[in-house]
């Protein structure tokens, strides 16, 4: 399937995307009927194997779950071999880089009590938004969980685990992810 098909794909499925959209191999997009999932300008989204040395798990999947989902990508992003699935809102600002196999998460998949999870009731799936600022780069394999509010220029490295909120020019490390140091005049 060529990146000009796909495209059409993407327009029956009411995603807005913008001039410079790349699709290096074939990405699993999909949207929800009533979601809104937008790609800014020059968006860079790799899902081939060699399209990032990294060593790709997995091609990107960007999932809205809910109608009620949103998606917003920002100009200048790039997305590697990851997974960004929403049930309420994801944003990522503009000039972030998003590294092999990351996983971008605002729910929990499943509900947490038993009797919820086993009749599957998926209106008990613990949700909060994600927020990623400009300027952001995200190692490879990261984890970033519901609730995350990262401040401009944060930095997360890789394989870890973000719940939280970091302050712009935060360098982040560790399962639990914290805050290791502060980049001066980043931002």
């Amino acid at each position: 399937m060529n990146a000009g098909f796909y495209k059409i794909l993407m327009k029956v499925m009411k995603i807005q995307y913008r001039k410079g959209l790349l699709l290096k191999g074939i990405p699993v997009i999909f949207n929800k009927k009533g979601a809104t999932m937008e790609f800014g300008e020059n968006v860079v989204v790799k899902s081939s194997f060699l399209s990032n040395l990294v060593g790709l798990y997995q091609r990107t999947i960007i999932v809205t779950r809910t109608s009620e989902a949103v998606i917003r990508i920002g100009n200048n992003v790039g997305i590697s071999g990851a997974t960004i699935y929403a049930r309420q809102k994801i944003e990522i600002g503009d000039n972030t880089c998003i590294g092999g196999n990351t996983k971008i998460l605002d729910n929990d998949f499943h509900p947490l009590e038993i009797e919820a999870r086993n009749a599957d009731i998926k209106e008990k799936i613990g949700t909060k938004p994600i927020k990623i600022g400009k300027n952001c780069f995200i190692g490879c394999n990261a984890l970033i969980l519901k609730g995350t509010e990262l401040g401009d220029g944060c930095v997360v490295g890789a394989g870890a685990v973000v719940s939280g909120k970091f302050e712009a020019g935060s360098i982040l490390a560790g399962n639990p992810a914290r805050t290791i140091r502060k980049l001066a005049n980043n931002v």
